[in-house]
């Protein structure tokens, strides 16, 4: 395998993060792009990724899965949440591991995407990037030593058209924060008059604007001081290098649900 290119297929390829990973792809020694995958009906069915993506052309043509042939080693997916269950059956039914970058899953939609880990290799995060990763470790360290002595908020900032909020990543952190200080409650916003601030809780807020590729903050807050760990992305290549590192370690592996952390070491 360390003298072959793995093949790697992309669902979502015409968007937004899936156009920097055609581009980082073609440049990637280790890998080659086999299959560029969107929905049924899209306008740019047939036209060449590589050109989609500001690239000479790679011989790769915007396809449906419908008219996939051949085979490739892992599949990275950066959709839509019924795109990406209609995909995950699609991995399943012919053992292609499966990068999952997308967000937005409701419970329902989460757990049966996790199902598909029983037959093949599965990553899913709501982050790629390995700063936010470290980030993600950082929080957890933190939140373990403050406790509830410490006021945890989280702000998230994100480009105009990101259609979920908060986002996957706010989500998540929240979760790291709240599992290791012993928290329960998450907090979306507040407005009116909402009373004393509780212990027990995570502010989560989101901001929209322009095109922000995406910053996230938390916030300690004690009496008289405050710790702030931040992660702010200047463009998307950090997640798209780190969805290409996922798919490079997952292909080979046996079946299971993995995370950034395995990746990552």
């Amino acid at each position: 395998m360390d003298q072959k290119k793995l093949t790697l297929g992309l669902n979502g390829a015409s968007g937004r993060m899936g156009l920097r990973l055609v581009y980082l792809i073609a440049e990637d020694p280790r890998a080659r792009l086999a299959w560029a995958i969107e929905r049924p009906g899209h306008p740019r069915l047939g036209d060449d990724a590589g050109a989609l993506a500001g690239l000479a052309h790679v011989d790769v043509k915007l396809s449906t899965l419908d008219d996939l042939t051949g085979e490739v080693d892992a599949m990275i997916d950066f959709s839509h949440p019924s795109a990406t269950l209609e995909l995950a059956r699609f991995c399943r039914d012919r053992t292609i591991p499966m990068v999952v970058g997308t967000t937005g899953f409701s419970p329902s939609q989460r757990n049966e995407l996790e199902q598909v880990s029983v037959k093949i290799p599965l990553l899913v995060s709501p982050n790629m990037s390995r700063a936010v990763n470290l980030l993600m470790r950082l929080v957890g360290e933190a939140a373990r030593a403050l406790g509830q002595s410490a006021d945890i908020e989280i702000v998230e900032r994100h480009h105009r058209l990101k259609k979920d909020a908060p986002s996957g990543t706010a989500l998540r952190l929240a979760e790291i924060a709240a599992e290791a200080a012993g928290i329960t409650r998450f907090v979306h916003g507040r407005e009116g008059q909402v009373g004393q601030r509780s212990s027990n809780e995570i502010g989560v807020h989101a901001v929209r604007t322009g095109d922000e590729p995406g910053e996230h903050t938390v916030i300690f807050g004690l009496m008289g001081e405050s710790l702030e760990l931040s992660h702010r992305a200047l463009n998307r290549d950090g997640f798209v290098r780190g969805a290409i590192d996922a798919a490079m370690f997952l292909a080979g592996k046996p079946a299971g649900l993995y995370t950034m952390t395995d990746v990552l070491g």
